[in-house]
């Protein structure tokens, strides 16, 4: 499981809310002191104050707090934009649940106590990884986004896994969105991410994996044995598929007219896809950043082929 605080880059800060001297020792004593940095708090007014001028990346609040309650604070804290995607946990007793709102509550886990420390931890960490892939997650496909894919990477490094990395991008994308608008070349991306998606999950193979750089790059991965048929599927579908995100005029002549990054007026092509594959096996690269170069280099020469095409690199 993925660890916020790698994203983050430092410790994890976290607020607890409660007046329990007893469930304070217990949460704090279930991770190590490096990994967590804890502020705790006994007032809901002051807690506010103290999240809205200093956010943690989790809020801990115990329904049972002075002047205003946990569920409270939680609600105000999700009501503010700016603070919706801070993570928040809500702790009851079971004498609460009468009181909980019709309408359900806005947090992203709930604790009934008396509980385990083993559940409450759990609890805990199911409601990181949650906000660890919201906070990485392209917001428009959902597909994870550049910390997954280096870290997803890595991991295959140190276990010592071959598998083949491809990049995926689109030729003539920005003249699209130029000519369409941003609306319909959202529609191409979550077409192209689609494609690639369930190409990969047809694959049934544990090592695969699909994410989503930015823009229009994509990255999946496969075994080597299994990327070069996904390759052509993901070429076959796109090809059949995007002419019909055309106007009837655009898509019977076989190009838009548009602009390109200097301004000038010229014709662009239908909307095609470029693949590059950079294969490791037997730990021919060592880290991400190797991979990432040679992807480029190959991305150059798919790049300079007229329509959709994939490049492997075979290199030995």
């Amino acid at each position: 499981m993925q660890d916020l605080s790698e994203i983050l880059g430092r410790p994890l800060r976290i607020c607890l809310l409660t007046l329990d001297e007893q469930l304070i020792n217990e949460i704090k004593n279930l991770w190590p002191s490096d990994r967590i940095h804890w502020t705790v708090l006994r007032n809901g007014r002051t807690a506010l104050e103290r999240i809205f001028s200093e956010p943690p990346d989790m809020v801990i609040a115990d329904q049972l707090l002075p002047e205003i309650s946990g569920m409270d604070v939680l609600r105000m804290l999700r009501a503010e934009n700016i603070y919706r995607q801070i993570c928040a946990i809500l702790i009851l007793r079971s004498g609460d649940i009468a009181a909980l709102p019709n309408t359900g509550l806005n947090v992203d886990e709930l604790v009934l106590l008396p509980a385990p420390p083993e559940e409450i931890r759990l609890r805990v960490e199911i409601a990181l990884h949650r906000t660890t892939e919201t906070l990485d997650a392209n917001p428009l496909t959902r597909l994870p986004g550049n910390t997954t894919i280096i870290n997803t990477v890595q991991r295959l490094f140190s276990y010592g896994t071959d598998f083949a990395l491809a990049y995926a991008d689109l030729d003539n994308f920005k003249p699209y969105n130029d000519k369409y608008g941003f609306s319909r070349g959202d529609e191409i991306l979550l077409m192209a991410a689609r494609i690639i998606g369930n190409t990969v999950s047809m694959q049934q193979c544990d090592l695969s994996f699909v994410g989503h750089i930015g823009g229009d790059d994509f990255v999946f991965i496969l075994p080597p044995d299994a990327v070069e048929g996904a390759c052509q599927s993901v070429v076959n579908d796109f090809d059949a598929i995007v002419p019909s995100f055309y106007d009837p005029k655009d898509r019977s002549r076989g190009y838009i007219l548009s602009h390109d990054r200097q301004g000038n007026e010229k014709l662009f092509p239908i909307l095609s896809i470029s693949i590059a594959v950079v294969i490791n096996i037997r730990a021919r690269y060592t880290c991400y950043a190797e991979l990432a170069h040679a992807a480029g280099q190959l991305k150059n020469i798919s790049k300079n082929t007229l329509g959709s095409v994939y490049v492997i690199d075979r290199r030995k």
